[in-house]
């Protein structure tokens, strides 16, 4: 039987990257994989859709080419080309997983890991044992009962994309960044996209400013918005799917050539063993605690299986401060309140800290700012105007207590608030760190200025 320091169940962003710092440490590692290395996000999520992002990105800029003084007469998608184009960034990536493996010297056990007593790990036959077993085996696709999922007409985010043809029109339910991301790609690409979201408001975990403009623009770019509302059936029978949809009018029945269903995620544990090992989960997540620890000693979960929040800079960070630790150098909590969340749709949303309701409800006396895109001269320059920075600090010490950003090139930008919480930096200390000009990120500066009564361009 062969002998490993860890071994790392799955090879998403939370597996290779725990993977590799444990290599790092000097621990002698193994990953175990069953289908590609670096799992969903590199070859179903992240990546692909990125790329699938951009295509629509040079799409819009063609079929916009008059508004920056340019002709263009003949242009056109290959939906095809388009979508092979994805697949083949996903693979390079996988195939840079595979290159940084070798590099750090990491065993790949391919097969389908299962757990057993005793530290040990069976994969396809074979038994494996490890002082430390860390699970990460992310998640998939969730489905409802309702809406069940057939591959063809009603979809998950895998199906959505990697389509042989681009459908003439679509449904997609559920907001969140899977799927306004879908919504958006589908739209830019000429599909007639309707989106059917439960809550009052699309993206409804982000802070109402940002919901509204995110509604306002979509609908401006002509998808079809259907908040308070539920897919309560479909019938599949015919040609098209016909959705039955529960509204605060009553019910209405949608047809569309494609159902596409992105309603969550749900982990990915069963038959590996939890069970015989006696791992405790609730909701169907894995309990750990700051350090990742199960209530077995030995067994450790980061990422999707646990009850933080399912983003793969999450479980990357999760898997360091996991192995840090085992390795007993200096590791530090994560602080989940500093988590930034990133939507890739056109206009993109990013996100750190509190909501402006959160923090009132959590007491605090605030001063909020907020700069729209309309009054910067990059902004105008690249004609994307749509969008604002807004920004929440606790009035009495100057705490950055939340960032909420909508516009072009946005997710680039909310790193610097995630840096200024972390450093504790005061609203005071943002407005004299000198921004460059003319920049997206000024915008930042701006809406601190709006906070504290200083602003100049408004």
């Amino acid at each position: 039987m062969s002998k490993y320091d860890v071994i790392v169940l799955g090879s998403g962003p939370g597996g290779y990257v725990t993977a590799i710092r444990a290599s790092q440490l000097g621990l002698k590692t193994a990953v175990v994989e069953k289908e590609s290395l670096g799992g969903v996000c590199l070859n179903w999520g992240c990546i692909p859709t990125k790329a699938l992002l951009k295509s629509a990105q040079v799409f819009d800029y063609l079929k916009h080419a008059e508004d920056y003084g340019l002709t263009v007469k003949e242009y056109d998608k290959d939906f095809t080309k388009v979508v092979e184009r994805s697949r083949g960034v996903a693979d390079g990536m996988s195939k840079g997983v595979q290159f940084l493996m070798k590099k750090n010297k990491i065993d790949v056990l391919n097969g389908f890991g299962k757990l057993k007593t005793g530290k040990k790990i069976d994969v396809d036959g074979k038994e494996y044992s490890a002082d430390h077993i860390v699970i990460a085996t992310g998640a998939r696709s969730r489905e409802l009962p309702n809406l069940p999922q057939d591959g063809k007409k009603v979809i998950g985010y895998r199906e959505a994309m990697t389509l042989k043809k681009q459908p003439k029109s679509m449904i997609v339910v559920g907001s969140g960044a899977i799927g306004v991301e879908f919504a958006h790609f589908y739209n830019s690409m000429g599909t007639d996209v309707t989106i059917v979201e439960f809550l009052p408001n699309l993206v409804p975990l982000e802070d109402i400013d940002v919901s509204k403009q995110f509604e306002k623009s979509f609908k401006k770019s002509g998808i079809k918005v259907m908040t308070k509302s539920s897919v309560e059936k479909v019938d599949t029978s015919g040609k098209l799917v016909k959705a039955t949809v529960k509204t605060a009018k009553g019910e209405e029945v949608i047809e569309a050539e494609i159902v596409l269903s992105a309603v969550g995620i749900v982990t990915n544990i069963e038959g590996i063993g939890l069970e015989d090992v006696g791992i405790v989960t609730d909701k169907g997540k894995i309990m750990v605690n700051d350090w990742y620890q199960t209530n077995i000693p030995g067994y450790y979960a980061i990422g999707d299986v646990t009850p933080g929040p399912a983003l793969a800079h999450v479980a990357s960070a999760e898997g360091i401060t996991c192995v840090e630790k085992i390795a007993g150098v200096h590791a530090e909590a994560i602080d989940y309140g500093n988590i930034p969340g990133c939507t890739y749709a056109t206009p993109e949303i990013a996100s750190v800290g509190m909501t402006e309701q959160q923090a009132k409800d959590a007491g605090y006396e605030l001063k909020v700012g907020k700069f729209p895109f309309s009054a910067s001269g990059k902004a105008s320059a690249a004609g994307t105007k749509d969008g604002f920075v807004k920004v929440i600090f606790d009035a009495k010490y100057g705490e950055w207590l939340g960032c909420h950003m909508i516009g072009a090139g946005v997710t680039d930008m909310i790193a610097e608030a995630v840096l200024g919480r972390k450093l504790e930096t005061t609203g005071h200390e943002v407005l004299k760190a000198i921004h460059p000009h003319p920049t997206m990120s000024e915008a930042v500066m701006e809406a601190v200025a709006d906070a504290y009564g200083e602003v100049i361009h408004l």
